[in-house]
C-alpha cells in the first residue's frame, strides 16, 4: 500500500542516522518502531519549503525520496510521515494512515488537514506521526484511551471521546493541551493526496506564502513561522527572536537542518515580511 518494495531502506537509514551494527536489526516490534520513529522524527525537519516557493509536492515514493533522502530537504505531514510508512511496511509493520483535525490552535472543529499513522506491533495499535513539527512525538504513543507517556520531559497522552474520536494531548505547564482528533476510520495514501492538495494550494492554507520550519528535540524544540525564530523548552520557557531577510536561509540551514539551492534561497526573500 505504501510503496515500501520501492525504497532503498539503506539510503533512508543512513539518512536519519541509523546504523544497525550499533542501533540494532530491523524487525517489526516495539524497539525498531521506538528506535526509526525517534531516528526520523530528530533528523528530518518539518519544513513547508516547496508550498510556500510555489511548487507542487508530489507523495510518489521516488519523489519522497528524491527531496527527503537525497537532497536532505525536510517536509511536511504527508511527506513525513508517507516516508516513514514506506519504510515500516519494508520491514513488515502494518500500517495505516488517519486523518486528523489541528486543535493546538484553539478552534473548536477545524477541518481534516493532518496525516498521521497508526501502527500494529503485536496485537496492539501505536500512533506514530513524524510530521507534527515541534509539538509532535519523539517516539510512538500507545494508541488507547488513557495512555501517558513521557519522552525526554515531554509527556503524551490519548483520550477516546464519548463519540470514539481519539485525540493526542500534550501536558504543559498549564495543564493538559489537546494537539490533535482523529477517528479510527483507515485512510489510504489516495486520501494522503486529497489532503495534501487542500493543503499545498487552497487560499486558506496556512502553509501558502510563508515559511514554516520545525523540530522537535529532546532539550529544545524549535519553530521558524515567518521572521519568527522561536525555541521551546520542556519546563515551557520560551525564546523568540525575530530574524532579518538576511538571516533567513541561514536560520534555516543551521537550525533545522535544511540545506538550500541557490534558487531556493532567493525564493525565501520576497517571503520574508521585510522583502515581500
Amino acid at each position: 500500500m505504501w510503496s515500501g518494495d520501492e525504497l532503498d531502506l539503506d539510503a533512508y537509514l543512513a539518512r536519519i542516522g541509523y546504523d544497525i551494527a550499533r542501533d540494532g536489526e530491523l524487525a517489526p516490534d516495539l524497539r525498531t518502531l521506538t528506535a526509526l520513529h525517534r531516528a526520523h522524527a530528530s533528523t528530518i525537519p518539518f519544513e513547508n519549503l516547496d508550498v510556500a516557493l510555489g511548487r507542487p509536492i508530489p507523495l510518489d515514493l521516488k519523489s519522497l525520496q528524491a527531496k527527503l533522502v537525497e537532497r536532505r530537504r525536510g517536509g511536511y505531514c504527508y511527506e513525513q510521515n508517507s516516508l516513514l510508512a514506506a519504510a515500516l511496511e519494508q520491514i513488515g509493520f502494518r500500517v495505516e494512515g488517519r486523518g486528523a483535525r489541528n486543535r493546538s490552535r484553539g478552534t473548536t472543529r477545524p477541518p481534516v488537514t493532518h496525516a498521521l499513522l497508526a501502527v500494529t506491533v503485536e496485537g496492539e495499535q501505536w500512533l506514530a506521526d513524524v510530521g507534527f513539527g515541534w509539538q509532535g512525538p519523539l517516539e510512538p504513543v500507545p494508541l488507547r484511551d488513557g495512555a501517558r507517556v513521557e519522552q525526554d520531559g515531554w509527556t503524551f497522552g490519548v483520550a477516546v471521546e464519548d463519540d470514539g474520536t481519539h485525540v493526542l494531548r500534550s501536558l504543559r505547564s498549564t495543564g493538559w493541551m489537546d494537539v490533535y482528533a482523529f477517528s479510527p476510520q483507515a485512510y489510504q495514501p489516495g486520501d494522503f493526496t486529497v489532503l495534501n492538495h487542500y493543503s499545498s494550494s487552497h487560499p486558506e492554507s496556512r502553509f501558502l506564502g510563508q515559511v514554516v520550519a520545525q523540530r522537535p528535540g529532546a532539550d529544545v524544540r524549535r519553530s521558524l513561522l515567518r521572521e519568527t525564530l522561536s525555541l521551546v523548552r520542556p519546563d515551557g520557557s520560551v525564546e523568540e527572536r525575530i530574524l532579518t531577510a538576511d538571516e533567513l536561509a541561514a536560520t534555516l540551514e543551521t537550525e533545522f537542518g535544511i540545506e538550500l539551492d541557490a534558487e531556493e534561497r532567493a525564493g525565501l526573500e520576497p517571503l520574508h515580511p521585510a522583502g515581500a
